[in-house]
């Protein structure tokens, strides 16, 4: 083929590419930010599709949602907030999903202050222990039900911290402003372990499990975007990505 003619081959398929792509709005949940941050960029790279992301607490996002929030894509850290935007009539009938299963872990910033175990929970020798608001996070929710189950919730809950989502609560622990706390294992996660510090990852029996769900908006229908990258979220390339970060499917 001639150098002019794969000239305007290329030109045109560029002007294709231009003509179909589109933008997407997605709201997610902040212990999320880690693995969507990835996805993200991947499904740019693979479609020509642009994706803006907004992170916080799924409280906050649904409150926001119920108000015109320009959203076409919310991805929750529960269950419920999906399926009550969908009760109020939001969402794209059909296209709620299950996108991750979450895991709670109690975490320092110092590699030598959480046991494997949990006992630092039941010494009482912190100051702070950080976790997030327990009304708007569901991983919030979820510490403040393990340390019930323990029997240890009256004991310290004088102590706490208490960051407006996961993503806060992470951030007073790691700047030294709470000894410890409860955040996502996602957060603190890397090649298959937990990169600094030291956890204790939380046993599953002692929280409601943290089925995180994904759905898309009545906004979204018809979006090219939208849709392409709520249908991507359930291919087995996404699913293994979300596994390394330490979420079950």
């Amino acid at each position: 083929m001639k150098p002019i003619k794969l000239l305007l081959l290329a030109c045109s398929l560029l002007i294709a590419t231009t003509a179909t792509a589109a933008e997407v709005h997605v709201a997610v949940a902040a212990n999320f930010t880690v693995p969507m941050r990835k996805i993200a960029a991947d499904f740019e790279k693979a479609t020509g599709h642009k994706v803006v992301l907004s992170f916080g607490s799924s409280g906050k996002f649904y409150a926001q949602m119920k108000n015109g929030a320009p959203f076409q894509l919310f991805l929750s850290a529960d269950d419920e907030k999906p399926a009550q935007v969908e009760k109020d009539g939001f969402t794209v009938a059909g296209q709620r999903f299950t996108y991750a299963v979450g895991t709670l872990v109690l975490w320092s910033a110092d590699p030598d202050y959480v046991d494997p175990k949990g006992a630092v929970l039941f010494k009482g020798k912190f100051s702070r222990l950080a976790i997030a608001n327990p009304k708007l996070a569901p991983y919030g929710a979820a510490a403040v039900e393990t340390l019930a189950k323990l029997g240890v919730l009256e004991k310290n809950q004088q102590k706490f911290v208490q960051g407006e989502n996961i993503a806060q609560a992470y951030q007073f622990i790691a700047t030294g402003n709470a000894d410890l706390g409860f955040v996502a294992l996602s957060q603190v996660m890397k090649d298959g372990k937990i990169a600094g510090g030291s956890g204790w990852i939380v046993p599953p029996n002692l929280h409601a499990p943290i089925r995180q769900d994904a759905v898309l908006l009545t906004s979204g229908k018809g979006n090219p975007a939208a849709e392409a990258l709520a249908a991507y979220l359930k291919s087995e390339k996404v699913k293994a990505l979300i596994r390394a970060y330490g979420y079950h499917i």
